[in-house]
């Protein structure tokens, strides 16, 4: 137990500071390292960790990621993104626009590959713009995050939650889009009271950005992304969809594999299989038992001591690591359906506190740092009204 828990909070740790001291590890060497000492430490045994790795989550991220990859090549999102552009009559027609479609695709595709498909392109619509894009950018995070709490698909915590839960697409989705389409509502009108002085001056340029559509290949993602939602809402296996769909268009004679391919995150699906292997190893070793003694977990049972238990736990480890301890512990609770949709929202919604909270924040953050740099005061001025004003609002409407 000692040597497991060494290992997993040297690990954690890494995963919360985003990267070891005085080396050159950053979060996914973390995950690897820790897998292979608790293997090489005989922690668990080679078969046991190869068994803890979940399959059916790495598979449904993995196919998500190719639709995205050939929406991306065909040039969809930085057609919309002009077209968000074009029809904003001012700063704060911008801001609700693009809140609005950050919501709604991260809804329906993860909301880690919509940050790293939007980051550029809010980066280069202000630029042609005239104004300063750090509230687009905070934006852009904030509401990714918010609209990923809908689907079971939104985001890579609530993709763990559907394999390990068995929780239907469509009662999910029933429960938890009241919840993300007053979260986006909330999101725009903190983010357009922080930032009322800039948001109210017109746009000092109106440079018009350029978008080229490739028509065929877009239409053929959309409608691989339309089929694929509706077999979700049918009730089928959501990881063998989305690999299908996929998979589907890969047959082309028009864009390479090996284009696709390189579009996908492999530093995250790296991640989530290593931690697959940490969180486990500890869990059999007893070291996740007593860090959920520590925190009264246990005990949690109403939606609120829950929500807030699962929120600090998110903002230590940040959300997808939080969400792997409590996939454990879950099914021990008195009502685990309704506590597996509470932890879906509160560690989604808390990712939004701090910079580290998610994935998806920090992709956006480190995506602008040349050009338009967020330091950790400046996102904590958005950051903290809209995670807990986003809960408070969750956390009634789940009551």
């Amino acid at each position: 137990m000692l040597t497991a828990a060494v290992i997993f909070a040297a690990t954690y740790v890494v995963v919360a500071l985003g990267r070891a001291p005085g080396i050159r590890l950053d979060r996914t060497g973390a995950a690897v390292v820790g897998a292979a000492f608790m293997v090489a430490f005989h922690v668990v045994t080679p078969e046991r960790a190869y068994a803890m790795v979940d399959l059916g989550t790495l598979v449904l991220l993995f196919g998500t990621m190719v639709i995205v990859g050939h929406l991306r090549l065909a040039g969809f999102f930085r057609w919309v993104a002009a077209g968000v552009a074009r029809r904003a009559a001012s700063p704060r027609q911008l801001l609700a626009g693009l809140v609005a479609v950050s919501g709604l695709f991260s809804a329906v595709f993860v909301n880690d590959t919509i940050c790293l498909a939007l980051t550029p392109l809010v980066l280069e619509v202000s630029s042609a713009l005239g104004v300063r894009a750090t509230p687009y950018l905070l934006a852009l995070a904030t509401a990714s995050n918010v609209g990923s709490t809908a689907t079971l698909t939104g985001n890579p915590q609530n993709m763990l939650i559907g394999v390990a839960s068995g929780i239907h697409y469509r009662a999910f989705c029933a429960a938890l889009a009241p919840v993300a389409l007053l979260g986006l509502l909330i999101d725009f009108l903190v983010i357009a009271f922080v930032f009322r002085r800039e948001l109210a001056a017109p746009f000092p340029t109106r440079a018009e950005p350029r978008a080229r559509l490739h028509p065929f290949l877009t239409l053929k993602s959309l409608a691989a992304s339309a089929a694929m939602i509706a077999w979700f809402f049918a009730g089928a296996n959501v990881s063998m969809v989305a690999f299908t769909a996929g998979a589907a268009l890969l047959l082309t004679r028009r864009v390479k594999p090996e284009k696709v391919f390189l579009e996908i995150n492999w530093n995250l699906l790296v991640l989530f299989a290593g931690l697959f292997v940490v969180v486990g190893a500890a869990r059999e070793a007893g070291v996740t038992g007593v860090l959920f003694d520590l925190v009264h977990a246990r005990q949690a049972h109403g939606v609120a001591s829950f929500a807030a238990a699962v929120a600090v736990m998110s903002n230590l480890v940040s959300n997808v690591p939080a969400v792997m301890l409590f996939s454990h512990l879950v099914p021990e609770l008195p009502d685990p359906r309704r506590a597996w949709l509470v932890l879906a929202m509160a560690s989604t919604l808390a990712g939004n506190l701090t910079v580290v909270g998610s994935i998806a924040n920090l992709i956006v953050v480190e995506g602008a740092r040349k050009l338009c740099p967020i330091s950790f005061r400046e996102y904590l001025k958005v950051g903290v009204p809209v995670t807990l004003l986003t809960l408070a609002a969750g956390v009634l409407m789940m009551r």
